[in-house]
C-alpha cells in the first residue's frame, strides 16, 4: 500500500509555445495538471510510495492522464466513468505587462460525482498520509462533502492528513471558501497555506509568523505552514517556529511551484526527516520546479541535494 495518497480533480493542460496568445496558437503542448496529483508526482519522483485518487472519463482524455501520472511513478487509483468528460485549463504566458493568462474549461468534469462509497479508501486507511487541496471541495457540494469524509475517515485510520488550502478566485468567494474550509480543518494534521489566501480567506493579516500561531492556536493543528513567495517559508510545529527562506531560482515557469513545495515536504517527512529539513527539501523542490516546464516538478533527489548544497554549477559534466 502507499506511504502518500492524494484525491482531487486532474485536468489536462493546453499551452500555446513560447509567449503565443490563446486565439491565435496553431498548436498547444499538453501536461497532466491537478494540485493533488503534482503532488503526489514530486513526492514519488523522489522516493514516496505514492497514489491518487479520482474519478475519470474512460476516454482517450481519462486516459491521458493516468499514463501522465504512471511515468512519474505514481499510481492512479481511479474510477472509470460513462458520465462526464476530462476538464482542462489552458494557461497563456507572457512577460508583463501582460502577464500569464488562465482559461478553465472543466465544467461537468467527471471527477465533481465522486463518492466515497466508490473510491478506493482502503488505500487512504492504510496511507501514512493522505493529501488534498482547497480547490476539490470548491468544485461541487459533492466533492465538498467527498472531501470531509476522507478526511475523516483517514484520521479515524491514524492516517496523518495534510491540507493546502490553495485559494482559487475563479472557483468561489472568499467567504464561501472560509465557511466550507474552516469546517474541515478540525480534521486536518498539518496545514499549508500561502500569506495571502490567509489574508483573503481567513481574514488574518500580519506577518507570517503570527497567522501560524493563529491559526494553530485556533485549529490545533500539528504543523502550520505558511507560505511567502520569494522569502520562503514559515512552520510552529510543536510550539517551535521554523523558517526557511526560498532559494535562489529562475522564474520560467511558476506553475505548480507550491505543489512542488508540498512534495518535497511530504517525501522528506516520510523518510523521517525532520520538519525543519522537510522544509529545506521542499524549498529546494520548489526552487527546481520554477526552471521546469509543465505543472509537475520533474525533478531527482540528487538534483534537490544539489539544491540544498548550494551547488550551482551551471553545467552538469
Amino acid at each position: 500500500m502507499p506511504d502518500l495518497v492524494t484525491f482531487g480533480e486532474t485536468m489536462l493542460r493546453l499551452s500555446p509555445p513560447g509567449d503565443t496568445p490563446i486565439e491565435t496558437a496553431d498548436s498547444f503542448d499538453v501536461h497532466a495538471a491537478g494540485a493533488e496529483s503534482n503532488v503526489a508526482a514530486a513526492a514519488a519522483r523522489l522516493g514516496a510510495d505514492a497514489a491518487w485518487l479520482s474519478k475519470l472519463p474512460d476516454s482517450p482524455p481519462g486516459r491521458r492522464v493516468t499514463g501522465a501520472l504512471r511515468r512519474h511513478g505514481v499510481e492512479p487509483a481511479v474510477v472509470w466513468t460513462d458520465d462526464g468528460r476530462q476538464g482542462t485549463y489552458y494557461l497563456e504566458s507572457g512577460d508583463q505587462p501582460r502577464g500569464a493568462t488562465v482559461v478553465y474549461d472543466r465544467d461537468h468534469a467527471a471527477v465533481r460525482t465522486a463518492t466515497p462509497d466508490e473510491l478506493a479508501t482502503d488505500r487512504v486507511e492504510s496511507a501514512s498520509v493522505f493529501h488534498t487541496t482547497g480547490i476539490t471541495p470548491a468544485l461541487s457540494d459533492t466533492l465538498a462533502r467527498t472531501t470531509g469524509d476522507l478526511l475523516t475517515l483517514a484520521r479515524e485510520a491514524g492516517t496523518t492528513t495534510t491540507f493546502d488550502l490553495n485559494y482559487r478566485s475563479k472557483l468561489w468567494e472568499p467567504a464561501e471558501a472560509r465557511e466550507t474550509l474552516t469546517d474541515l480543518f478540525p480534521h486536518v494534521d498539518v496545514l499549508v497555506v500561502a500569506e495571502r489566501d490567509a489574508e483573503t480567506v481567513l481574514g488574518l493579516s500580519g506577518p507570517a509568523d503570527e497567522q501560524a500561531r493563529h491559526l494553530a492556536g485556533e485549529y490545533d493543528f500539528q504543523t502550520t505552514i505558511v507560505t511567502t513567495g520569494s522569502e520562503g517559508v514559515v512552520a510552529l510545529h510543536d510550539g517551535e517556529l521554523l523558517e526557511q527562506p526560498a532559494f535562489t531560482a529562475g522564474d520560467s515557469h511558476p506553475v505548480g511551484t507550491g505543489d512542488a513545495f508540498v512534495g518535497g515536504y511530504l517525501a522528506k517527512r516520510l523518510q523521517d526527516g525532520t520538519v525543519a529539513d522537510a522544509l529545506t527539501y521542499g524549498a529546494a523542490t520548489a526552487a527546481l520546479k520554477r526552471t521546469i516546464p509543465g505543472d509537475v516538478a520533474v525533478v531527482t533527489p540528487a538534483a534537490v541535494d544539489r539544491v540544498v548544497a548550494g551547488d550551482d554549477t551551471d553545467i552538469s559534466r
